[in-house]
């Protein structure tokens, strides 16, 4: 009985010599064997990094100071916040990290890797708006207070007023992610995802304020925890490359924030949309596929 690969020795024989044969139909067959092998693998998981902006609004928000040596024990109530986008301000001429910037880094850890382990973090500013007027009450000086005025940073002397977390209100998230892939609206080159997103984390903000003339070292520092929920569109492109748009909304409680010889302590919520541009890379040993 012939040997599977003599069945196509014979044919070639009447034209080179058997042992060329041999070789030449041996080293086909490795070839043919390894392609049909690499098919059949893949990687286990999948590893994604992405940097991007984003834009910002904020709940109206009741900050509380605490300065005993000052005997002033007060809160602003209802004070309005915004953000300082930067990328709308010549964004190429500057530092990418000077503007409002986020970056994602994650990792696929599931066999059909729809299921991720996260770090989310937000360079995000939140500032007293200028020239607000504001509602403080509570004890100043040593007497009680309840009364409005103008929080205003052009201010001189003790009308001088501002409050910043100007270089990050910070939010840092561990999230683990779902990914739902929209099959029917990709192909190989392009891939349609969603992905949901949970987390909890610390706040590291860049604390930076003026109170009544009265200005804090601005340093950065822990401030309290923040939690947050995040859906992103991911379109991907040759299994590599993608453009990631996304909205969340993140709940942070700031405690022990550095004042003029006290402390500030608030909460606030924010709306956020993100647009990233990230890369995806297959990772960790190869499994076999059908």
């Amino acid at each position: 009985m012939l040997a599977s690969k003599d069945f196509f020795i014979l044919p070639l024989q009447k034209f080179i010599p058997m042992k060329l044969a041999r070789i030449i139909v041996v080293a086909a067959l490795a070839i043919i064997s390894s392609q049909v092998s690499a098919q059949k693998t893949e990687r286990k998981g999948e590893f994604y990094f992405s940097w991007g902006y984003n834009k910002e609004w904020y709940t109206p928000t009741n900050v509380s100071i605490s300065q005993p040596s000052l005997n002033n024990n007060y809160t602003f109530q209802n004070t309005q916040l915004v953000d300082h986008p930067g990328w709308d301000e010549a964004l190429l001429t500057k530092a990418i990290s000077i503007p409002q910037y986020n970056y994602r880094i994650g990792y696929f850890i599931d066999k059909s890797k729809n299921l991720a382990i996260e770090i989310n973090f937000d360079h995000t500013k939140a500032l007293f708006k200028d020239n607000q007027t504001v509602h403080m009450v509570g004890t100043f000086n040593g007497k009680q207070v309840d009364s409005n005025f103008v929080f205003s940073k052009t201010g001189t002397g003790t009308s001088q007023n501002y409050y910043y977390l100007n270089n990050g209100a910070n939010f840092l998230l561990f999230n683990i992610v779902k990914r739902n892939r929209f099959t029917k609206l990709s192909n190989n080159y392009f891939e349609l995802d969603g992905l949901a997103k949970v987390g909890i984390g610390p706040l590291i903000p860049h604390v930076e304020n003026c109170l009544f003339g009265k200005k804090n070292n601005q340093l950065f520092q822990f401030g309290g925890w923040n939690t947050g929920v995040e859906y992103a569109l991911r379109s991907t492109f040759k299994k590599s490359i993608y453009l990631e748009f996304a909205s969340k909304l993140d709940y942070a409680y700031y405690y022990g924030l550095d004042v003029y010889q006290g402390k500030a302590k608030q909460s606030f919520g924010t709306l956020e949309f993100i647009l990233n541009l990230g890369y995806t890379l297959p990772m960790g040993p190869k499994k076999q596929i059908k």
